[in-house]
């Protein structure tokens, strides 16, 4: 017999909801970097995650008639599409380039905002982000956004109406991991929307810890796309997302200096 709170994590229980549609995943995965549409298909099945995301400058979903479609392999019927702004360093890139976006996917609304202010770090510019974000938000966009782990641009970010906010934990591509829990606890305790840990996740127990910190999931591409066998690690991610969510709405034990014995000793045949 299943004990009451098991799958809890799992179940419709729990649901992430953005924008006011509930998902069952709370792991997001990007499309980029795997050597072919086939390896995609076959990392996200392996995630579970429901949410794709896709880099509309770099990433063919009907632009160019003559090449491979992605969409013939992550069809928008079977998973939400979450165009995104990778490679823009402007506000006019950015606008323009999630505009094209809607277009193509015939009105999607549902978009992640990023605008980079260093091609080497691939650091945000927070106050591009920012003027995007307002403009995006007015055009009817629902505008999930890539960020700094700055608790106060997040909180303006929000304000703004980002359904949404996105810090990094480490860089882009870095697998350095959670390097400011603290500030990401910040954005954690005073959002009111949706918070993702959107950059850094190296390996699969920086999915457990992100997740057992509260953040509401999780979006991985790198660590995925750039591992020796991309779909186990996929695999691997969705295990460690689901098992940092379920200790963090079980509530770990506090930490402390000395602890005491699992088993009292008082009433043991030789105890005190």
């Amino acid at each position: 017999m299943n004990a009451p709170n098991e799958n809890l994590a799992l179940t419709h229980d729990d649901p992430l909801v953005i924008a006011g549609r509930a998902y069952r995943s709370r792991l997001l995965v990007g499309t980029g970097k795997y050597k072919d549409f086939a390896q995609t298909r076959a990392a996200i099945d392996a995630s579970g995650a429901q949410i794709v995301t896709v880099a509309i400058r770099r990433t063919n979903i009907g632009q160019n008639p003559s090449e491979p479609s992605l969409l013939d392999h992550l069809p928008p019927s079977q998973f939400t599409l979450l165009p995104n702004t990778a490679g823009c360093y402007t506000v006019e890139d950015a606008v323009r380039t999630l505009q094209l976006a809607r277009e193509l996917l015939d009105g999607h609304t549902l978009v992640k905002l990023e605008v980079l202010g260093d091609p080497h770090t691939l650091f945000p510019n927070v106050r591009e982000t920012i003027r995007a974000a307002e403009i995006l938000v007015k055009d009817g966009f629902e505008v999930m956004v890539y960020t700094s782990d700055d608790p106060i641009a997040a909180r303006e970010l929000e304000a703004i109406g980002c359904v949404a906010i996105m810090p990094l934990a480490s860089l882009i591509g870095s697998g350095m991991g959670i390097l400011n829990p603290w500030n990401l606890k910040l954005i954690i305790d005073e959002a009111k929307v949706p918070v993702f840990v959107d950059a850094g996740v190296g390996t699969a127990s920086d999915c457990a810890l992100c997740m057992e910190l509260g953040v509401s999931g999780l979006l991985v591409n790198t660590a995925i796309s750039g591992a020796q066998d991309p779909v186990t690690m996929a695999r691997a991610m969705k295990l460690a997302t689901e098992a940092g969510r379920l200790a963090f709405l079980a509530g770990r034990i506090p930490r402390k200096l000395y602890g005491n014995a699992s088993s009292p000793l008082a009433g043991v045949i030789g105890g005190k």
